[in-house]
This record gives C-alpha cells, sequence and structure tokens, in this order.
C-alpha cells in the first residue's frame, strides 16, 4: 500500500506521486483508488487500491536496481537486425509495458546500439526515446538528483558506442 505523497512507478507512464487516496464509484462498484500524477506530464490517473499490483503499480527502483540498470546499459552484445523492425517494435513495446527498469535498460541498450550501425525507424527512435524518459526520470527519483543528470549519467554508459544521427 502506498501513502499520500509517496512516489512510484506505474508502467509505460512512469513516476508519479500519490497525490490521493479516495473513494469512488467506478463502473457501479464503490472502492478505493490512488490518485496519482505524473511527473514532468500533465497527467493525473485514478488506480484502484485492488487492481494496483495487476497493473504493475511498483516502488521506485532502490540503489541495488539501479545498479543492475547500468549493469544492462555497460552490456555490448550483438544486436540483431535481421528481425523486421515491427517485430523488434512489439517485442520492446512489451518490455516497456511490463513497467520493469531492467527491461527498459535493455531495450534502451539494444536501441542505441542499434543506432550505431543502422538509421532506426521512426518508431524506434520515439521508443528510444521513451525508454530513455522513463529510466532517466526513475533513476534520478531514486538518486535524488535531476532527470538531466540521470540522462547524462546513462549517456556515459554508452560513452564507447559510435553512431552517425543524433
Amino acid at each position: 500500500m502506498f501513502r499520500v505523497g509517496e512516489k512510484a512507478v506505474y508502467p509505460a507512464h512512469g513516476v508519479g506521486e500519490i497525490l490521493a487516496i479516495e473513494k469512488r464509484e467506478i463502473m457501479g462498484k464503490h472502492m478505493e483508488v490512488y490518485v496519482m500524477r505524473i511527473l514532468d506530464r500533465e497527467m493525473t490517473i485514478l488506480i484502484p487500491i485492488c487492481k494496483s499490483d495487476e497493473v504493475g503499480l511498483r516502488r521506485v527502483m532502490g540503489h541495488d536496481e539501479v545498479d543492475a540498470v547500468f549493469q544492462v546499459l555497460r552490456q555490448r552484445r550483438r544486436v540483431s537486425d535481421s528481425q523486421t523492425w515491427n517485430r523488434r517494435f512489439r517485442e520492446y513495446s512489451d518490455k516497456i509495458r511490463t513497467g520493469s527498469a531492467v527491461e527498459i535498460a535493455h531495450v534502451l541498450r539494444d536501441l542505441y546500439l542499434l543506432r550505431s550501425g543502422k538509421n532506426l525507424s521512426y518508431g524506434e527512435k520515439r521508443m528510444l526515446n521513451t525508454a530513455m524518459e522513463l529510466l532517466s526520470q526513475e533513476i534520478a527519483v531514486a538518486w535524488g538528483q535531476k532527470a538531466s543528470q540521470a540522462q547524462a549519467q546513462i549517456l556515459s554508459a554508452f560513452g564507447d558506442v559510435v553512431h552517425g544521427e543524433a
């Protein structure tokens, strides 16, 4: 259970703050919901408390989990570009929807490495940006810093990767 004022991660939307816990009528049923504002966006969502595990609402990662994310980002494995871009896109979309920071790190790493050898499709570029935004936001909250600082640290994990497009 989360408390008012606590930060949590909602899959595919990122870190938010629990603004309130309210009783609401939803589809004819009375239930308690978290009122959550997604940070850095003009978005407020309602999450039924009884469904919070099911939708993947979780606590912001701790320092050990941040370390695991950076281990993934530093790995240099050959990314197969023999798959069609839309199949890769679906696979990466599924990973992002899990809300797992480690899975999102896999997506970011793979797309960043793939970008060093070829041009990404428009959808892949957007997904790369989404993965960067989600990870940098959560790392910033976990470490008590600005998202721009976390993004710079993420990019430093790719310091040895050369790519041709911005």
